[in-house]
This record gives C-alpha cells, structure tokens and sequence, in this order.
C-alpha cells in the first residue's frame, strides 16, 4: 500500500527517474573498438534527479565482434550501430535476424532507417525494434511480445509512431532458458513502408507517417543487451 501510494503522490516525471536508478546499466568491458566501417552513437545519458549528467558513454563499455557471419553485441549502454556503406535513396529493404540465447527482459533490440546527422544533437532516424518479452517482463499473467516503431529528431525523447503493442509475430522467449530468434525486415516502397516480423507483415504506413526515408540504415541496441546479429544491410 505504502509503495502504491508513492507512486500515486510522485510526479511522473520522478517516477521514470527513480524507474531509470532501478535499471542501472551493466558494466560491460569492451576492447574500445568496433568491427572495420561500423560506427555507434550512443543515447544521451540519463540525468538522476539532483545530479550532474554522467559522462558520456565510450566503447570500452560495450562489447561489439565479428562472429561467424554475423556481430555479436554485449552491451552496455543503449546505441545504434551502422556502417557507412549502408545508405539507402528510394525503394530499398533492410534485413537482420537477431538471435538471443537468454531473455533480454523488457529490453529492445532491432533496426533503422532513414537516418541523418547521427553523430550531433540534430540526429534523425526512425526505428523499429522488438521486445521477446514484455516491458513488464516477470510479471505473472502478461502476453508476451510487443514491437515499437518511434522516430528520433534530436537528442531529446523519441517520438512514438506505434506505441509499444503487442504482436503474435514475434518469437517470444523460450519458458525454458529464454532463447528467442527474430527476423525483422523494413522495406521502403514508393508511397510506404512495410515492417516484417518472421516474414509476416506487422504494419505498413505511409511514408508521411514515418519521415524521410532516404538516409542510413542500421541496428538499435538497447541497453543490457546479449543478442547475436546476422545483418543484411541495405538492398535494392
């Protein structure tokens, strides 16, 4: 009662910040580096009520390699990843099948597009990404699975297009250990933009709806993230 009180009386703004201090980042060790052409932008750091901003992340704190045919992400502090070869104009589709071998809990993971000026506060993409269990993973009775499709202009809150909602496209995670592989796919018509989960069509909007489109195109990685990427990139 006590608890349900608090959080009836606190502003909402103070509860996203003590919710923010609940799901601290994980102190991952990385080598500093990333794959040859591929570049991150982090997410503008939290500010906890009552203190200067943090540092700005580095790539020591997050872990990214080639394996196999594909990069394995550990993560660390939220950030998109792209490499510069991956510019899209006009009719395109961009494909990447994530494979995590435990839960990522009520983390999200998945891809963008129609990005520009990604590494100054001007940036802009929209993105689409997945949660295998729910933003209230744990909890007894929830359906699991929900998708996000939000667009970023600038380093302040993204703006969402589709609110977090669930889909019976997504491969939920396993009740055993957690495992869970998902194919996402966005391709860019002349007039829309379709969204794919495991082949199947989840949305498809108008391209007023989403903004630009020409621009690049990569991969969304929440923080506290395990997942294995097999990136396709941009096709024609």
């Amino acid at each position: 009662m006590v608890v349900a009180m608090l959080a009836v009386a606190t502003p909402l703004v103070a509860q996203q910040q003590m919710g923010a201090m609940n799901d601290p980042t994980k102190k991952i060790q990385g080598s500093g580096k990333l794959p040859d052409g591929w570049v991150a932008r982090f997410d503008p750091p939290r500010v906890r009520p009552g203190q200067a901003p943090p540092p700005a992340p580095q790539l020591t704190e997050v872990n990214v390699v080639t394996m196999g045919s594909g990069l394995h992400f550990t993560s660390g502090p939220a950030a998109i990843y792209y490499n510069t070869k991956d510019v899209a104009t006009g009719e395109y589709t961009v494909e990447a099948t994530f494979s995590q071998r435990k839960s990522v809990q009520h983390e999200a993971y998945g891809i963008f597009f129609g990005g520009s000026n990604l590494q100054d506060s001007t940036q802009s993409y929209t993105y689409f990404v997945i949660k295998p269990c729910h933003s209230q993973c744990g909890n007894a009775g929830i359906t699991l699975g929900e998708i996000l499709i939000s667009r970023r202009s600038s380093d302040g809150r993204p703006q969402a297009i589709v609110p977090l909602t669930h889909d019976d496209a997504i491969n939920t995670d396993d009740p055993k250990d957690g495992h869970a592989t998902n194919k996402m796919t966005i391709r860019v018509a002349k007039d829309s933009v379709h969204f794919l989960l495991n082949d199947k069509p989840v949305r498809t909007l108008a391209k007023s709806q989403v903004g630009p489109t020409d621009g690049q195109a990569g991969l969304r990685i929440n923080h506290n993230i395990d997942v294995h990427v097999d990136w396709k990139g941009v096709k024609k």
